[in-house]
């Protein structure tokens, strides 16, 4: 006979339960990879509407084999753009991009739409070989307060010049959470970088996941176990 005082004996989760805690695993494990194809194929469908117009009616593929193969138009815009920037690199490619920039730069309104498309593509494209340095932890945005950022270089020219420090001066780059692309460029000196082992790729799962997603506490090289 159970008195009031004895415990519960444990409950094994009944099937509804059961059935919830499937679903939300098998979610976990479906969204991922159909978010992922979806977004290939639209991207892949995307660029095929803008390449494949511009082809003339006889070289289009569907012509030969009369179907509408996706994909098409994505081969032959790369093909088309390792062609230019093949030609870019020489000579006579330069010598036209310099005619066409001079050109560009005596329209009023189009120069300045057409420096701002270029100065985001050389920044986002043509400077892929520069990455972060290190992940570090600072203070910030204040002493006690501490944040993940990442190093980019070491602050040069009057940046450096006019900081009052005494050492080096470090670039920061300190990103938001759960979009790292946004984020402050703040310098500090070095001696209040802290640098980590941990990669930046780690790191970077830290922010994003807002400190859910841990690196491993045994070596912070590797992968989470």
């Amino acid at each position: 006979m159970n008195t009031p005082f004895d415990e519960e004996p444990h409950r094994r989760p009944g099937l509804l339960s059961r059935l919830r805690a499937s679903f939300l695993t098998g979610i976990v494990v479906i969204a991922p990879v159909w978010l992922t194809i979806w977004l290939i194929w639209s991207v892949v469908g995307w660029i095929d509407s803008a390449v494949l117009p511009l082809i003339p009616q006889q070289f289009q593929p569907q012509q030969y084999v009369g179907i509408n193969l996706r994909g098409v138009g994505v081969i032959i815009f790369l093909t088309f753009t390792v062609i230019v920037g093949w030609i870019a690199k020489g000579i006579l490619g330069r010598s036209l991009i310099h005619f066409a920039e001079s050109l560009v730069s005596r329209m009023p309104v189009v120069r300045s739409v057409y420096s701002g498309i270029k100065q985001i593509s050389e920044t986002v494209f043509a400077q892929t070989e520069r990455s972060f340095e290190k992940a570090c932890l600072i203070q910030y945005p204040r002493r006690g307060i501490w944040a993940i950022g990442f190093v980019s270089t070491t602050a040069k020219g009057e940046v450096s010049e006019r900081a009052e420090t005494s050492g080096d001066l470090l670039g920061v780059f300190v990103p938001t959470t759960p979009n790292p692309t946004s984020g402050f460029l703040l310098f500090f000196p070095a001696e209040d970088v802290i640098l980590l082992d941990m990669t930046i790729e780690d790191a970077a799962k830290l922010v994003i996941s807002a400190g859910l997603v841990y690196p491993n506490e045994k070596d912070p090289t590797q992968p989470p176990e």
